[in-house]
C-alpha cells in the first residue's frame, strides 16, 4: 500500500504550509488525484487521518477531486477524455495522442486555522 507513503508526504507538505502561514493547524486539505495516477483514493482517505493524528493536521478533512484522463491529439489538435485502457482521439480516432491530464497528484489548497484573535 503506497498510500501510506503518499499520506506521509502529504502531511509533510501540509505541515510546511501551516508553518509558513504561522497558523496553528490545518482544517481542510484539498488534493487533485488523476484517474491514471495509481492512487487508491479510498485507502488514502482511510490512512491520512491515522498519519495526521497528533499533528497540525489532526482532524483535518481530506477532500479529493478526481481528475479524468484527457489526451491531446497530434493529428487534429483537439483534446478529449481518454478511455482508461485505449487512448485515442475522440474527435478523429487517431492514436497519435499525448496524455494531458490524469496522472496528477497535487495539493490544490490547505485551509489553515490561526488561534490569533
Amino acid at each position: 500500500m503506497h498510500e501510506l507513503s503518499i499520506a506521509v508526504a502529504l502531511l509533510e507538505q501540509v505541515e510546511a504550509v501551516v508553518a509558513r502561514e504561522k497558523a496553528s493547524r490545518a482544517a481542510c486539505v484539498r488534493i487533485a488525484v488523476g484517474a491514471l495516477s495509481g492512487v487508491e483514493v479510498g485507502a488514502l482517505k482511510e490512512v491520512f487521518p491515522l498519519v495526521a493524528e497528533g499533528t497540525v493536521a489532526s482532524g483535518a478533512e481530506l477532500r479529493v477531486e478526481l481528475v479524468v484522463a484527457r489526451v491531446r491529439c497530434h493529428a487534429c489538435g483537439k483534446e478529449s477524455q481518454a478511455d482508461r485502457f485505449f487512448m485515442a482521439c475522440a474527435a478523429c480516432g487517431s492514436g497519435d495522442v499525448e496524455l494531458s491530464a490524469g496522472r496528477e497528484l497535487n495539493i490544490v489548497s490547505v485551509d489553515v486555522i490561526s488561534d490569533e484573535r
